[in-house]
């Protein structure tokens, strides 16, 4: 049933094409570019080749990597015009199972099924789906039932809820970092209210260590991420129209289109805030530790989605990073399928409901921004743009510091010689982190790529490490030449913050692993005490 209600989400897409979203070029682009690191060899992507019309640019070490090797899996043994529906079915599919396993822990059968199709198909995973474009976010949606499911636990499974509680922080921070930050704090929240029921602070020493051991089991993306911020423009994920001040709900700026959007996602937020205070009301008697989670989870998400929380935004450790307030309806989702099953027992009721909920959807496709639609066609052009190395837009905040991406000539050589004498230049290999060419020079001179200079560039001529140059303000790697024949490799390569982070993510599996059979021994050691007595 929640495959099939997956299913009817991207059945769409047979007669419209393909959604294409504020997100969707950059995860289309990253999904055909790690397909082809694979095919050169490279496990683990680092530099984003085609990005920037070949000049590249640090996305994979930025960018998590749950998102992207999921989708370049699909690309990999799907023709490219069906992996963003696989891609959509899937993250919705396992969004689905894993509220059905939060909900069959309270409901009936029937009802947590119903509770998991709402779920899969809630009006913010449609904004997302047709609007957004934001697979690593959707993707994300999959870990916040199971975080709600394992809070419950948490009371009654003491140490052992720590190592599940830990991976899923994990994948949290694996998958989408604004989702990752909205993961903790409502890790917080929901440990908090516990607390205070139980009357006990153990269980927000489980949730700390949890949260600890899921950064670092993490460490092997987190590290790299964190120590090379100041290599690129990160800034640029806050600058105008990307700030947190200019998404509140039904916020106007000066910019028409960042207007439309933010109406039509606040309209339903409204709508799904509405049905939610509604099914909260009704249900207030039922099932009281679960209505109280929900209740403060819905709170927090509510609040942080109002203006007058800015200041909240400006001082909270990392919130500022989620940059859109209407983001936190992903969680929100959670509460708004469990309270309309416990709410309303009838079905046909439950359905009206629902399909209320998702004419608010309908409402703003019609009034106020329909989604935009890319053919096979553009698919396929986008494909033919990567392998013949025209390349594609790039993500600003992933470009080196310093390096101005709009002043490149998107048509320029692979290389250029600079210099009084003449020089014939040979390719012989220009893979995504690895190249080799040749130059033959009458003078001594410079060597200009088609690529941004990145510190983890290691390069050498005729054997020996050289310092490259960078042009300004196009940030291009300049190359010193002597007279006579250079021969010059440039490899990407991984510096201490790589293998730190690996050790750190070693180590917190090998404590992870220890904390499951010392959890599990602790909890069983009574059982046989009194079997022996």
């Amino acid at each position: 049933m929640i495959a099939v209600v997956a299913f009817c989400v991207v059945l769409p897409f047979v007669k419209f094409g393909i959604p294409s979203g504020h997100d969707f070029e950059f995860h289309f682009n990253s999904w055909i570019e790690v397909v082809e690191h694979w095919k050169q060899g490279v496990l683990y992507p680092h530099w984003g080749a085609m990005a920037h019309y070949g000049y590249g640019e640090a996305r994979f070490i930025f960018y998590p990597p749950a998102s992207w090797t999921l989708g370049a899996m699909l690309g990999a043994i799907l023709p490219w015009k069906l992996v963003t529906g696989a891609y959509v079915w899937i993250a919705l599919t396992l969004s689905g199972c894993s509220m059905f396993l939060l909900a069959r822990r309270w409901l009936p059968r029937a009802d947590a099924i119903f509770a998991a199709a709402v779920y899969a198909a809630n009006p913010y995973h449609l904004v997302i789906v047709y609007w957004r474009s934001a697979f690593a976010e959707l993707l994300a949606a999959a870990y916040l039932p199971l975080l709600l499911l394992l809070v419950l636990r948490s009371d009654e499974e003491g140490l052992r809820v720590v190592a599940p509680l830990g991976l899923l922080m994990a994948a949290g921070w694996l998958t989408n970092l604004p989702a990752a930050v909205m993961m903790n704090y409502s890790l917080a929240v929901l440990l908090i209210c516990v607390a205070l029921s139980r009357r006990s602070l153990v269980v927000l020493a489980y949730g700390a260590l949890a949260a600890i051991l899921g950064a670092a089991l993490a460490g092997f993306y987190l590290l790299p991420a964190f120590h090379q911020q100041s290599w690129v423009n990160i800034g640029q994920v806050l600058e105008p129209g990307l700030r947190p001040q200019e998404s509140f709900l039904f916020t106007t700026t000066t910019d028409p289109d960042h207007n439309r959007f933010n109406l039509l996602v606040s309209v339903v937020a409204v709508w799904q805030i509405a049905i939610l205070a509604a099914a909260l009301f009704i249900s207030r008697r039922r099932k009281q530790t679960l209505w109280l989670l929900i209740f403060a989870w819905s709170w927090l998400c509510i609040l942080l989605m109002l203006r007058f929380a800015l200041p909240l935004w400006m001082h909270l450790p990392e919130l500022r990073f989620v940059q859109f307030p209407w983001r936190w309806l992903l969680c929100l989702n959670v509460p708004f399928a469990l309270a309309i099953v416990l709410s309303l027992r009838r079905w046909w009721l439950r359905g009206l409901v629902y399909c209320v909920a998702i004419g608010g959807v309908l409402l703003v496709w019609h009034s106020v921004q329909p989604p935009w639609w890319d053919k096979a066609a553009d698919l396929q052009e986008m494909v033919d743009n990567q392998h013949d190395g025209i390349g594609n837009d790039g993500a600003d905040e992933y470009v080196p510091a310093g390096t101005d991406p709009y002043e490149v000539d998107q048509k320029a050589a692979l290389a250029e010689f600079e210099g009084k004498g003449a020089a014939q230049i040979q390719i012989e290999r220009w893979n995504a982190e690895s190249r080799l060419l040749t130059a033959k020079t009458s003078a001594p001179g410079r060597l200009v790529l088609r690529l941004f200079s990145y510190p983890s560039w290691r390069v050498l001529v005729n054997h020996r490490a050289v310092e490259t140059r960078t042009t300004s303000p196009t940030g291009q790697m300049v190359i010193p030449v002597a007279a006579g024949e250079n021969r010059i490799q440039i490899r990407f390569v991984e510096g201490w913050d790589r293998m730190t982070g690996i050790g750190i993510s070693v180590c917190a599996l090998a404590i992870l692993l220890v904390w499951f059979f010392i959890s599990r021994g602790s909890l069983r050691l009574p059982l046989r005490v009194k079997a022996e007595s």
